[in-house]
């Protein structure tokens, strides 16, 4: 969460993708606002996509939600974005939440860009989902979720590797 006031960049941005998610035409399909207050601080609900042609539906009929806090420097820097328990069980979402796509970090392997939004976010998590064959948590679960208890996942070094998932 931001430790400094927004810049006017930052509030200009947020303010107009607010703008578009409480417009039902504007907003990603399947995800909606829960809450927004403050500003820099919004808990999305995402519900289970429909998957793939030829995927298995695990998600569908299911609702998540993903907290997003955004930094005094958004959107040159990315947000901060991560399920509320319980998250999805899937080879790329920790227990506590955190994900591992790189659209959300930025840095030497992160694919973060100012031109992405929230809802592009939204929309590369549900394809996420909708791609998804096995409910399945990542590899050293238990043992991440134990060190990094607390802590943001931009904290975290990821090595984004595997993109068939």
């Amino acid at each position: 969460m931001a430790t400094r006031s927004p810049s006017q960049i930052a509030m200009r941005r947020i303010q107009s993708e607010l703008s578009d998610w409480l417009l039902d035409a504007k907003r990603p399909e399947g995800c909606h606002l829960e809450s927004f207050e403050p500003l820099l601080s919004w808990v999305v609900v995402i519900e289970g996509p429909d998957a793939a042609p030829g995927m298995p539906n695990l998600y569908t009929g299911e609702r998540f939600r993903l907290r997003v806090n955004f930094s005094d420097r958004y959107p040159l820097d990315p947000p901060e974005v991560f399920f509320i328990p319980p998250s999805p069980v899937h080879p790329h979402i920790y227990s506590n939440g955190h994900i591992c796509l790189d659209i959300l970090y930025d840095g030497d392997n992160g694919g973060w860009s100012p031109a992405l939004t929230l809802g592009k976010v939204a929309i590369s998590l549900r394809s996420m989902l909708a791609s998804n064959s096995e409910r399945k948590r990542p590899p050293g679960d238990q043992e991440y979720c134990a060190r990094t208890c607390g802590r943001s996942p931009k904290q975290t070094r990821w090595e984004f590797e595997d993109d068939t998932v």
